[in-house]
């Protein structure tokens, strides 16, 4: 069995930085890619990005592409969402969660999620 925990949210202005982690512990070997997904208020869970746990393969929603990075550091069993320039519509609640289906983007493929952590960000 494997557990996602995400951590590092906050309140931050527009044009701030964050990063958020997002730490895998039991079967660790078992985990193909990591997701970070954010849901706002009063809108769907979406996609934000991917990464393949081996090799380090990435992928982006349009909507980040430029501003956030998604890295791993497989020792620590840790995955991180480096968020730059960020914006008000990037208020959300950040979740991880796994997926043996390479990087997909549809939440339906993803399980093991995690609580969520909040970051908003005023203008």
């Amino acid at each position: 069995q494997v557990q996602l925990v995400e951590s590092g949210g906050g309140s931050v202005q527009a044009g701030d930085s964050l990063r958020l982690s997002c730490v895998v512990s039991g079967r660790t070997n078992s985990v193909y890619t990591v997701g970070w997904f954010r849901r706002a208020p009063g809108k769907d869970r979406e996609f934000v990005a991917a990464i393949v746990r081996i090799g380090g393969d990435t992928r982006y929603a349009d909507s980040v592409k430029d501003r956030f990075t998604v890295s791993r550091d497989n020792p620590k069993n840790t995955v991180y969402l480096q968020m730059n320039s960020l914006k008000p519509e990037d208020t959300a609640v950040y979740f991880c969660a796994q997926t043996n289906r390479g990087l997909v983007t549809a939440s339906a493929f993803y399980y093991s999620w995690g609580q969520g952590t909040q970051v908003t960000v005023s203008s």
